[in-house]
């Protein structure tokens, strides 16, 4: 799974919408809307601190990370 597809399913799996998400992380919304829609590529260590963050705040199931993990 792509870099940009597994923050989209993140996000979805979160029930926010980019500006939320945006606002969640103190990221700005271009920039969440950029890296979403492959203008620009989102660096791994950051996917991987948003994933954790989400993860330890029970906001996503193990199953997306585990899904993403055998790709």
């Amino acid at each position: 799974m792509e870099k940009n597809e597994y923050l989209c399913e993140l996000r979805k799996a979160t029930k926010m919408n980019r500006r939320e998400f945006a606002d969640y992380f103190g990221i700005p919304y271009r920039t969440v809307q950029d890296w979403e829609l492959c203008k620009r590529s989102i660096p791994e260590y950051l996917l991987r601190l948003i994933e954790y963050k989400l993860k330890t705040e029970n906001m996503i199931k193990k199953s997306i990370v585990e899904k993403n993990e055998e790709r």
